[in-house]
């Protein structure tokens, strides 16, 4: 008997789910940047933008003034009272808001010049230098750059998109960075599912093929996330089969370079989002049909959720929290309770 309960105890001490906040919205949110254990920032449509300092304890919401019409798809967290947000929208609808103050101020930084273009997901390596990817128009994917925290934004050139292939805007993730100037972009539609990569703050990019499915245009590239320069992983699928497994992950040990799929991940459906956390070796990833994790690099994965996420973001086992449809914010828990 002693040992049942034992058992029982490391079983419920390992047990992984998210726990759910009330967040005040009931926006579709697919927005999230956590700064630190207690702050996090969140961003979805009609405008609206979350804020806690406090590890979810309690929550501010609001919408940004003259952008109750726009979707903020992206939101990267720049300190504790600031964060930049990205809507995603044809033309002018696409844009780039700086918010402070906890919310009281905003700016708007920068407005898609293109009629028909449409952002998928902004980053900053530094307080200073940032990109934005969107959909291609002309023929190339949409990249702009700043060096001077967003007062300026410079076009640059891609390697041509091909037909039909787009960037999905399902998490803020098909674009991941790394330190000092590396950036990778996803992509997927009928015709390929890519990785753009450059090395050089996006001034020049490469393109390489990846095992994800590509065969409709919801398929594809959904999220990136990378362990260092070289070990990544690409998640996706297609959001309109979200519990086929097919073509839903990959992965590279060069940089991008190369990119090849095991024959089983166990990454139980369509995943529009997933997360490398350094603290505690953890892969997470979400999607709507469930959340999976993985404790060997990707290898192997447990559906731990069959809730339906957009989005995560996080920086330690205790600190990782996911997003979704009306409102939904939950922080992941389970490892925090482990006895040592």
């Amino acid at each position: 008997m002693k040992l049942l309960l034992i058992a029982a105890f490391t079983a419920s001490a390992f047990a992984q789910t998210w726990m759910a906040q009330t967040s005040g919205t009931t926006a579709s949110l697919r927005g999230v940047s956590v700064l630190n254990a207690k702050v996090v920032w969140a961003s979805g449509s009609g405008g609206t933008w979350l804020h806690t300092s406090d590890a979810g304890a309690t929550w501010q919401s609001g919408t940004v003034e003259g952008a109750r019409d726009l979707d903020f798809r992206g939101v990267v967290a720049i300190d504790e009272g600031s964060a930049w947000l990205m809507s995603s929208g044809p033309g002018d609808k696409s844009r780039v808001y700086k918010i402070s103050s906890s919310g009281l101020h905003w700016r708007l930084m920068f407005s898609n010049p293109d009629a028909d273009g449409f952002f998928d997901a902004i980053r900053f390596w530094d307080s200073r230098h940032g990109i934005i990817v969107g959909d291609p128009v002309g023929g190339q994917f949409t990249v702009f750059t700043t060096e001077d925290g967003g007062e300026n934004w410079i076009r640059q050139r891609t390697v041509p998109a091909l037909a039909k292939e787009g960037a999905f805007a399902a998490s803020n993730s098909c674009l991941a960075i790394r330190q000092p100037a590396e950036a990778w972009i996803g992509t997927g539609g009928p015709t390929a599912a890519r990785v753009l990569h450059s090395s050089d703050g996006g001034k020049t990019w490469t393109a390489t093929a990846t095992p994800l499915r590509h065969d409709g245009t919801g398929a594809g590239i959904f999220s990136l996330a990378f362990t260092d320069l070289e070990h990544g992983v690409a998640v996706g699928g297609d959001y309109t089969k979200d519990k086929e497994s097919l073509g839903n992950f990959g992965a590279t040990t060069d940089g991008g370079r190369s990119w090849t799929a095991p024959q089983t991940s166990g990454l139980s459906g369509y995943r529009s989002s997933i997360v490398y956390v350094k603290d505690g070796n953890l892969w997470l990833a979400t999607g709507t049909s469930g959340s999976d994790i993985s404790q060997d690099g990707g290898k192997t994965w447990t559906l731990f959720d069959t809730g339906s996420y957009n989005a995560l973001d996080g920086i330690s086992p205790d600190a990782v929290w996911a997003v979704g449809s009306k409102g939904h914010v939950a922080k992941f828990t389970g490892f925090s309770a482990v006895p040592k």
